[in-house]
C-alpha cells in the first residue's frame, strides 16, 4: 500500500502489489460504546501450527456498518495469552500490511520476537481481515495471467503506452464485479477499523494497543482517528502517506521515490570488493548496468521457468528489483544473482515459488477492494499517459509504473464513504518508527503522517534500509525505543533519529 521478495513470500508480494455509509467518517462514532462484547469462544486455529498456545475464535460483524442489523460476516481472531498473567496489561493487536495480508499466525511468529517483558504483559492478538480466508472470503476469479505481479502492478509497455494497462484494469475490475459478490463492496480501511473495534470489545478490553506495519499503519491510524478513546499504546511501523485525496494512489506513486532512495545502497553493496556476486567495480557503474540490462530484456526476454509470466523481461526485472529492496539482507544477493545470470547468459536462478492459486486469488481480491473502495481513482486515459511519461523521464528505475492505472481506474463502484482524514484530535499515544530508506513506504510518507497526527505522535527515524523497521530491518536504537514504549509507555519527548 499497500504488506516482498527474497525474499518475502509471494503471498506478501501479491498483497502489496495491489497495492454505503451515508456520511463521511471523521471521528469515533458515539455508538461505539454500545458495541456488543460477547465473549469469544477459543479453540484450535484452522491453520494449525506448532505453537499449541495459539488459539482462534470467530467474531460475527456487520457486513455493512450502515445496516448493523443486516447480513453478518465472520472475522477470525487469534491469541497467545500473556506469559505472566500477574503482569498482564492488556491486548496488543498485530495489524497486518497489504492490504490483503493476515496477522492470524503473527502471535506465534513475529510476536515471539518481542522482548520478554512485552510478551509477559500483553495477550498477542492477530486476525484475518474481512474478505480474507479463513474469515468470510472474496474472490475475483481473475485469469491466471492477470495474477502476475507485472499485471497487478501497472508496468507500461516498452514504448510507455498505457493502453494495455487500461484494458487490464477494465478486464480485472469487471471480473471482481461479476465474481466478488456484495462483500467486495464493503471492504475498506474504515470497515477494517470498525472490525478492529468489534474485536476490542469482544476481547473485553476498554482500550487496545496495536503494532501496525506498512498498510497496517494506515489502518491503525484510521482506527486511532475513529476511536481515539479506545487506544492505549499505538506503534506504526513503515508508514503510509495518509493524504485523504490519494490514499492508495499515493502509496503506489511512492515506489518511484523509494526505489531511488534504496538503489544507491544496492549499488554500493553490489560493487563492494570481495562480494561473490559483485556486479561492477564502482557504485556509479551499477545503475547504468541495471538500466541497460532492463532495456535489453524489454526487447529480448529470457525464458524463466516457474515464473508468471514464464520469462524475464525488462518489467519483470524492475519488479524483482522492487521486491528485493524490501529486505536487503536476502534481497540484494538475489537480485545480483539474477542480474549476473542474465548478463552472462548462464541459467537463471529458480523463480520464487507462488502460493496456491486459491490463496493468490483471495489476497488479490481483498487488496483490490481495499484500494479501490477507499478512494476514487482518476478515469482519464490522457491523465495516466501524461503522468506515466513524466514519471518515466524523472525515475527510469521504475519506468512510469508508480503513476499508472491499476484496476481501480475501472472499478465499477464509487466509494461508499469519504476517506478518513487523520488529525491531532485524541490522546498522545502514538509512536511512529520509520527506516530512512524504504522502497515501499519512503520517509516522506512517515513525515506526512507525523504532521497529520500533530501532538498525538512522536517519530523515530532509523538510519537503516528496508521495509519493516521494528525487530526486522531497523537497528538496535530504534528497537529499544519502541520496546520501551510498549513495555512502559515511555515515549520520546520529541522526534528522534537513531543513527
Amino acid at each position: 500500500m499497500k504488506q516482498i521478495l527474497s525474499r518475502r513470500t509471494a503471498w506478501a508480494a501479491v498483497s502489496v502489489a495491489l497495492l454505503g455509509l451515508a456520511a463521511p467518517l471523521a471521528r469515533a462514532a458515539p455508538a461505539s460504546a454500545a458495541v456488543p462484547s460477547a465473549p469469544l469462544h477459543w479453540s484450535a486455529c484452522p491453520d494449525g501450527g506448532a505453537d499449541i498456545r495459539r488459539q482462534c475464535a470467530t467474531l460475527r460483524v456487520p457486513m455493512d456498518y450502515a445496516r448493523p442489523g443486516g447480513r453478518k460476516i465472520d472475522i477470525v481472531v487469534s491469541r497467545v495469552r500473556a506469559e505472566k498473567p500477574a503482569d498482564r496489561r492488556g491486548a496488543l493487536l498485530l495489524i497486518p500490511g497489504g492490504p490483503g495480508n493476515s496477522s492470524l499466525a503473527d502471535p506465534s511468529g513475529k510476536g515471539q520476537k518481542l522482548p520478554q517483558e512485552i510478551r509477559d504483559s500483553y495477550d498477542l492478538i492477530g486476525f484475518a481481515p474481512r474478505g480474507l480466508a479463513p474469515s468470510t472470503s472474496v474472490d475475483c476469479g481473475l485469469a491466471p495471467a492477470d495474477l502476475a505481479l507485472t499485471t497487478l502492478r501497472p508496468w507500461p509497455a516498452v514504448d510507455g503506452s498505457v493502453a494495455g494497462n487500461l484494458a487490464a484494469a477494465r478486464r480485472m475490475a469487471g471480473a471482481c464485479a461479476r465474481n466478488g459478490g456484495e462483500l467486495i463492496r464493503h471492504i475498506s480501511t474504515a470497515d477494517e477499523a470498525r472490525d478492529i473495534d468489534r474485536v476490542r470489545a469482544a476481547l473485553g478490553e476498554r482500550r487496545i494497543s496495536a503494532w501496525g506495519v506498512s498498510y497496517g499503519t494506515y489502518a491503525g491510524a484510521v482506527y486511532a482517528q475513529l476511536f481515539p478513546d479506545r487506544t492505549d499504546r499505538i506503534v506504526l511501523d513503515s508508514n503510509d502517506d495518509p493524504d485523504p485525496a490519494r490514499v492508495g494512489r499515493g502509496w503506489l506513486a511512492a515506489y518511484a521515490t523509494g526505489a531511488e532512495d534504496v538503489f544507491p545502497e544496492f549499488a554500493a553493496w553490489a560493487s563492494a570488493p570481495g562480494n561473490p556476486v559483485r556486479l561492477a567495480a564502482t557504485p556509479a557503474e551499477v545503475r547504468p548496468l541495471f538500466l541497460k540490462l532492463a532495456a535489453r530484456l524489454d526487447h529480448a526476454p529470457l525464458p524463466w521457468t516457474g515464473a508468471n509470466p514464464p520469462r524475464l523481461d525488462g518489467n519483470v526485472l524492475r519488479q524483482t528489483m522492487l521486491d528485493s529492496f524490501y529486505t536487503p539482507r536476502t534481497g540484494f544477493p538475489a537480485l545480483a544473482r539474477l542480474m549476473r545470470a542474465a548478463l552472462d547468459g548462464s541459467p537463471l536462478p529458480p523463480a520464487p515459488a507462488s502460493p496456491p492459486q486459491e490463496q493468490v486469488q483471495n489476497v488479490t481480491a481483498v487488496g483490490a477492494a481495499t484500494l479501490c473502495n477507499d478512494v476514487a481513482w482518476p478515469r482519464s486515459p490522457a491523465g495516466y499517459r501524461e503522468a506515466v511519461a513524466a514519471s518515466r523521464a524523472a525515475h527510469p528505475l521504475t519506468a512510469g509504473m508508480p503513476r499508472n492505472a491499476m484496476l481501480c481506474a475501472a472499478w465499477p463502484y464509487p466509494p461508499r464513504q469519504a476517506p478518513v482524514r487523520i488529525t491531532d484530535s485524541g490522546p498522545a499515544d502514538v509512536l511512529l518508527v520509520q527506516n530512512r530508506r524504504d522502497v515501499a513506504t519512503p520517509l516522506g510518507g512517515a513525515l506526512k503522517l507525523r504532521r497529520a497526527f500533530g501532538r498525538r505522535a512522536a517519530l523515530v527515524v532509523v538510519d537503516s534500509t528496508g521495509h519493516d523497521a521494528y525487530l526486522a530491518n531497523g537497528n538496535p536504537c530504534g528497537d529499544r525505543t519502541v520496546s520501551r514504549f510498549l513495555a512502559t509507555g515511555e515515549r520520546p519527548g520529541r522526534d528522534m533519529f537513531c543513527g
